[in-house]
């Protein structure tokens, strides 16, 4: 079944290859489908294209096909374009000619639109919670390694003492720019597009105002032609969204690769979060860190993608968009299991806490300090770095211990109450968009 059929028989290869991923697909978008058509039969009852007695028959049929969907007994067999002429056929079955009337008022295209809408709504949600139990193991291990000291790198050289809760609680930080621009996202998401038809709106006295109540919308779409506008600006920002999430993880797994080989040992992981070599017993492979970073890395090129395919279409629908679909959903499965795996490993980290004690190693991590020490006794910032800088350079340059007890304690004012305030605030108040 189509809903476009006119009475002809579409050729199988052009079947196959339209159709795609779609049946699989739709599975995800079935249960919002059964959201916004019963949303909109309350809604042709109320402006009078349907009667009372049609409704109650559609919700029944509604309600069943919800149930079949939860239970996961809901199939799109090959008969049938997608989910949304397999939802009307079975309501057909069920309510006669009520089931032909649920499309009055409504196109495919909006069908889709605020499917797809809803579903990336939860996702979203499903998204930053992910990202919180992420915030909160690296606030949880800030604090816990806040006073254990390791280098810190400018241009991959040694640079500065740094910190693991600094480290730590850096990365918690950049997780909060992510939720920045989630809830971006989740706000134009938020707009209802049911009503906006194939783009044009519709000649029937419908209620848009009490679709975008009953489906939980902060707002609507207006303008019909911009509803259909929004497909592929919607799946374009969710993909920067995720980019942005995915950076983030990418960035810290592989800080976590390089601090994890043996020229660096600054922490490990239980041998069973690790893999081996097919010839060199010795080995403790970070794999799963690795292809963290090369998934993360796959989801940072998903904005080029969606541009390369929807740039410079002109407005209105085309067949074009079907394949965001797929590759929206692939990217939010990924981030959403990067993230789970990533808390999971954290979560069993082992850090060295006497990585300083090699003196040759990091004899000069502490030369900024001395250069502060002269300033603080009255010597000017340049000639004070001159000072240093030629006791480095002739071999002559010992810190005291008093400096290094003192950048130890400056360490450890990390500002984590403020970072997790910041981050709750974000994550909980109002969005970016109104």
């Amino acid at each position: 079944m189509k809903l476009w059929d006119k009475g002809y028989t579409t050729a199988d290869l052009v079947e196959k290859f339209t159709v795609g991923d779609d049946r699989i697909l739709d599975l995800k978008l079935a249960k919002y489908d059964v959201q916004a058509s019963l949303a909109h039969a309350k809604m042709l009852e109320k402006v009078g294209l349907l009667t009372k007695k049609e409704f109650s028959e559609l919700e029944k049929g509604l309600e069943e096909i919800g149930q079949s969907i939860k239970e996961g007994t809901f199939a799109i067999e090959e008969s049938f374009e997608d989910v949304h002429s397999k939802i009307e056929f079975e309501l057909t079955k069920t309510a006669g000619e009520a089931g032909k009337k649920i499309h009055t008022a409504r196109s495919r295209n909006d069908q889709v639109l605020v499917a797809l809408h809803l579903f990336l709504k939860d996702e979203i949600k499903d998204i930053k919670k992910e990202v919180k139990k992420l915030f909160d193991t690296l606030m949880q291990l800030s604090e816990k390694y806040k006073d254990i000291l390791m280098p810190g790198y400018t241009h991959t050289q040694i640079a500065m003492p740094s910190s693991f809760g600094l480290w730590f609680a850096a990365y918690a930080e950049t997780l909060v720019d992510d939720v920045v621009i989630l809830n971006a996202v989740a706000d134009m998401a938020d707009q209802n597009p049911l009503g906006s038809a194939a783009g044009y709106g519709s000649s029937f006295p419908i209620d848009r105002t009490l679709t975008t109540s009953l489906l939980g919308f902060k707002n609507m779409k207006y303008n019909s032609v911009a509803a259909q506008l929004s497909r592929g600006k919607l799946e374009k920002s969710l993909a920067f969204a995720l980019a942005s999430v995915s950076g983030t993880l990418s960035k810290m797994a592989s800080d976590m690769i390089l601090y994890l080989s043996g020229n660096f040992n600054f922490f490990h992981f239980p041998k069973e979060l690790t893999t081996g070599s097919s010839i060199m017993p010795h080995k403790q492979n970070p794999d799963v860190l690795e292809l963290l970073r090369a998934k993360s890395n796959k989801i940072q090129s998903l904005p080029n993608e969606i541009t390369l395919i929807v740039n410079n279409l002109i407005s209105g629908y085309h067949r074009d968009f079907q394949l965001l679909k797929g590759s929206i959903m692939e990217a939010v499965d990924q981030v959403k299991e990067n993230l789970e795996v990533f808390a999971f490993m954290l979560n069993n980290i082992q850090v060295n806490k006497d990585i300083l004690n090699n003196d040759d190693l990091y004899k000069y991590l502490y030369s900024v300090e001395s250069v502060n020490k002269l300033v603080q006794d009255g010597v000017s910032f340049r000639e004070a770095y001159k000072i240093v800088g030629k006791q480095i350079l002739e071999g002559d340059y010992h810190p005291d211990k008093s400096i290094k007890h003192t950048h130890e304690g400056s360490l450890g004012n990390l500002c984590n109450e403020e970072i997790r305030e910041k981050f709750r605030r974000y994550y909980t108040g109002p969005k970016t968009i109104v």
